[in-house]
């Protein structure tokens, strides 16, 4: 099946340059790392979640930030 792909320039010559190492097509290049990323999506491990801690704290004090003295009275209470 023919197919036409808009692909990033950089990406393009680093998978020529290394389909030219390995001895094959572009388009088998190609071909095997698509089938490399689709094996790997049912590779039957669910995705990856990042589970974030939420922890209640206490309001910040109400300090001006550019006021370098009240800033620092501020950090040396803490």
């Amino acid at each position: 099946m023919k197919i036409t792909l808009d692909l990033n320039d950089q990406v393009l010559r680093q998978a020529k340059r290394q389909a030219a190492r390995a001895r094959v097509t572009l388009a088998q290049f190609v071909e095997d790392a698509l089938r490399a990323r689709l094996e790997g999506a049912r590779s039957g491990q669910p995705p990856y979640r990042l589970r974030l801690e939420t922890v209640t704290g206490h309001a910040p004090p109400n300090v001006d930030i550019a006021d370098r003295d009240a800033l620092y009275d501020v950090i040396s209470r803490a």
